[in-house]
């Protein structure tokens, strides 16, 4: 008895030791509208010229996230809209020409990458062409959550300004029973979603790794389950 007390002793220890995730800013809701489209690394860029179609010309995004053109060399594209590359060119044109009107274009855009880790069946990277994916679509394509997962706590990885990481949490169990649909977030290229385990795994795995193997435990115990009442009169 004394064995089992100290069981339950370190076990309610370790969920008190569990971070729990209320603390971090909710996920953001789905657009209503697509946000506008930035450049990724491995897109290919049409480059075109009114007024000198002669240097009209095709480039890929490198993976330092950069272009080179005919005129230009190691112009950021990466994570920029169209229309800034468009004006960062035409300044760096204005230097061999006298009014370099042109317009940059995606002519090939490239799978966006999203990774799923954590308590899911096929955890993994997971690329996706057109629009992006949403919270529920990533996870049903890892191929769901495993019996272990927390549900209500999981946790979004995405890269923020000045290449910084922001954690954001939501509550899966919201979007699947219908009561917050807007929690099946959009997710943005690059996320990770992580799925934690839930607490009682976590006691489960502590415990085999530090109790089972070196302590025997006898399971034959019973208990009374029946609630207490107090039926003295005052």
């Amino acid at each position: 008895m004394a064995r089992l007390a100290l069981l339950l002793f370190l076990s309610s220890c370790l969920l008190g030791c569990i971070v729990v995730a209320d603390n971090l800013p909710p996920a953001p809701a789905a657009p209503v509208t697509a946000a506008a489209y930035r450049v990724q690394v491995g897109d290919v860029l049409g480059v075109r010229l009114y007024m000198a179609p002669e240097l009209d010309e095709d480039v890929t995004v490198r993976p330092d996230g950069r272009i080179g053109t005919a005129l230009a060399q190691s112009v950021p594209a990466a994570g920029r809209l169209p229309e800034e590359i468009a004006a960062d060119l035409r300044g760096r044109y204005a230097r061999e020409l006298k009014t370099p009107d042109l317009t940059v274009e995606v002519k090939t855009a490239s799978p966006t990458r999203i990774f799923v880790a954590g308590e899911v069946v096929f955890p993994g990277e997971q690329d996706t062409q057109g629009a992006p994916l949403s919270l529920v679509q990533a996870v049903s394509r890892a191929g769901g959550l495993r019996t272990t997962a927390d549900q209500s706590h999981v946790f979004i990885l995405r890269h923020g300004m000045g290449d910084r990481a922001i954690v954001l949490a939501t509550d899966y169990t919201s979007v699947m029973a219908g009561r917050d649909p807007i929690a099946d977030v959009t997710l943005a290229p690059f996320d990770v979603v992580y799925v934690p385990k839930t607490g009682i795994s976590q006691i489960y795995i502590w415990f085999n790794q530090h109790i089972q193997q070196f302590v025997p435990v006898s399971w034959g115990f019973s208990y009374n389950v029946t609630p207490y009442v107090n039926n003295a009169k005052p």
